[in-house]
């Protein structure tokens, strides 16, 4: 793969228009503000990210960590162009100077996909259909339609989300540069390749439009049969999905920490565990020295001095083996590769996250009640598209939005306009 190919601010929608364009504003730029401007992600406010939606303590929704990771995401793209120009230095004055904006604009829509109460929501869809009501649909469906449903995935419906043309919208969906839709495929292959871990990028009726973009960007073609397709991931997916890392790790221990999951104690030694003792000593002075006597605050500082050292660690992997990435031989992220203290200090975080945080009584809540309010909608949306000339079908019908095809007479369209719909819904639209 080839940086020259690999970074385009061709518009999905409007590639006959590409070569006209004259805009002060860096196409990216265009990307980042459509999104923020737009209705689903206004709706990332009222959906949780890990704690419960609201609460006397603020602590992060999907809104609030979105921005994040697109603030790391840029500082990260940035960093990443800097030391690569120099390494490159053909590559100054080109697109590829952009990256930053590329990769802010992606960390902006990478969890635009996901249903209301995150995971827990996909879960329940996909079981509706494996071991709930939605079974008995299993053969009035096509294989590769069952095998998305059963599958379903907050990232691929993020992608289309974004490039599908649904009723009343222009041609192309948002209308985004390739660039920025291929930065989001974190899994850039269908449903039927997608193996035990079932993760994938884009469901069929968008598989188009991704080979589309991954022709043109030169994406690597790994493997191709009747039952799927897989590219290589673009290389800008790696610093995505580090600034997201980066992100809902160490905020998810701040917050532990502001709800008091987590001790004070506890907290200073996950995130001061980063830092070599003489750092440490140095970071405890300029406390004392700043003034900072509040232990929030203290934390504050002491977690943003993390996501700093993993931002520099971060943009340092990708440069050393941008070999590997634009080879698509790549493995692992790029945590995976940061230097050996910092890579073990993160794996302990997560180790905490998994056995006090994720597992705690308000985040178990949040997931068991939003799983079975998403398993009763989808049993009552889909009920009504099997029999729409029902008087409480026709009632609930009603409730959605044109945009989406309800009333098609392919009793798919029908069926993943459910699943469009039900995604869309903000926590607080279903008492989430």
């Amino acid at each position: 793969m080839d940086w020259h190919q690999l970074i385009s601010n061709k518009r999905l929608g409007q590639e006959d228009r590409h070569v006209e364009r004259h805009d002060d504003r860096s196409e990216f730029k265009r990307d980042s503000d459509r999104l923020l401007f737009s209705a689903p992600f206004r709706r990332l406010q009222n959906k949780t990210q890990v704690f419960p939606l609201p609460g006397s303590v603020f602590v992060h929704n999907r809104l609030t960590h979105s921005l994040e990771v697109s603030s790391v995401g840029m500082s990260l793209g940035n960093d990443i162009a800097r030391l690569l120009t120099k390494k490159h230095p053909e590559l100054r004055d080109t697109l590829f100077e952009e990256i930053g904006s590329i990769v802010a604009a992606a960390c902006l829509a990478h969890d635009m996909g996901n249903p209301p109460f995150g995971h827990s929501g996909e879960r329940a869809i996909q079981t509706f259909f494996t071991e709930g009501p939605g079974a008995r649909l299993r053969d009035a469906v096509s294989e590769n339609f069952w095998s998305d449903i059963t599958h379903f995935e907050g990232n691929a419906n993020a992608f289309r989300l974004l490039a599908h043309r649904f009723k009343g919208r222009r041609e192309g969906g948002f209308v985004l540069t390739y660039s920025t839709l291929a930065s989001i495929v974190k899994y850039p292959h269908t449903s039927t390749m997608a193996g035990k871990k079932g993760k994938f990028g884009f469901f069929h009726t968008e598989e188009g439009l991704f080979r589309k973009i991954a022709s043109d960007l030169g994406l690597r073609l790994i493997e191709e049969n009747p039952s799927g397709v897989r590219f290589a991931r673009h290389p800008l997916v790696y610093v995505v999905e580090a600034a997201d890392d980066i992100c809902y790790e160490i905020m998810d221990i701040e917050d532990a920490h502001k709800l008091k999951i987590l001790s004070f104690e506890e907290t200073s030694d996950l995130l001061l565990g980063f830092f070599p003792l003489e750092v440490r000593e140095k970071m405890g002075r300029r406390i004392i020295e700043e003034g900072i006597t509040d232990r929030n605050e203290q934390v504050v500082y002491m977690r943003a001095s993390v996501i700093g050292l993993l931002e520099h660690e971060c943009a340092e992997a990708f440069a050393n083996n941008e070999e590997a990435i634009l080879l698509g031989e790549f493995g692992g992220s790029l945590i995976d590769h940061v230097s050996p203290a910092v890579h073990e200090a993160y794996k302990r975080c997560e180790k905490v996250s998994r056995s006090r945080i994720y597992n705690s009584k308000p985040v178990l809540d949040v997931e068991l009640s939003g799983y079975k309010i998403i398993e009763t909608l989808m049993e009552k949306m889909t009920d009504a598209v099997v029999n729409p000339d029902r008087y409480y079908s026709q009632q609930l019908i009603n409730r959605v939005s044109s945009q989406y095809d309800i009333v098609s007479s392919d009793f798919e369209t029908r069926l993943m306009a459910v699943i469009d719909y039900i995604r869309h819904l903000a926590a607080d639209n279903i008492g989430g």
